[in-house]
């Protein structure tokens, strides 16, 4: 499968959360294909700068409404499998969002799964080692929060 020599590709992404019974959890979602545990992203939206871009993909994706923090929280590096057997290297850069709403009716929701997750069953559940550093990264500034 060949992959573009030297070119990264910029994504958004939220990583939603909200404190339930005194506890900070995370909502992941589960990806269209693959169906492993990840955020909310997607491609930048040509008329939203970056933390409008991953708001913009937490409601789609997630159905979730709330202010994004900037700066990011930081970013992780993934490969993207094309329908047509590309490889795309993408770095997606995230932002914290502190849910403030969840929409009854949204984009995906058929399409995905969603569960709010403590810390361990966020690292349970995600696999690409970026984005666990990056949880247990907004876990632990949250803590001293």
């Amino acid at each position: 499968m060949p992959e573009r020599a030297g070119q990264r590709h910029i994504q958004y992404a939220a990583l939603p959360w909200r404190h339930e019974n005194g506890e900070l959890q995370i909502l992941l979602i589960t990806s269209l294909k693959t169906k492993r545990w990840i955020i909310p992203k997607g491609w930048p939206e040509k008329s939203l700068l970056p933390e409008d871009s991953a708001a913009h993909e937490a409601l789609e994706e997630a159905g979730v409404i709330g202010p994004v923090t900037t700066p990011p929280l930081g970013s992780y590096r993934y490969k993207k499998l094309r329908k047509t057997g590309e490889i795309l290297p993408c770095e997606v850069h995230v932002y914290a969002m502190e849910v403030t709403d969840r929409k009854k009716n949204w984009r995906e929701k058929r399409a995905r799964q969603s569960q709010w997750c403590t810390l361990n069953e966020a690292l349970a559940h995600v696999r690409e080692a970026g984005l666990r550093r990056l949880i247990l990264k907004f876990f632990k500034r949250a803590s001293k929060a």
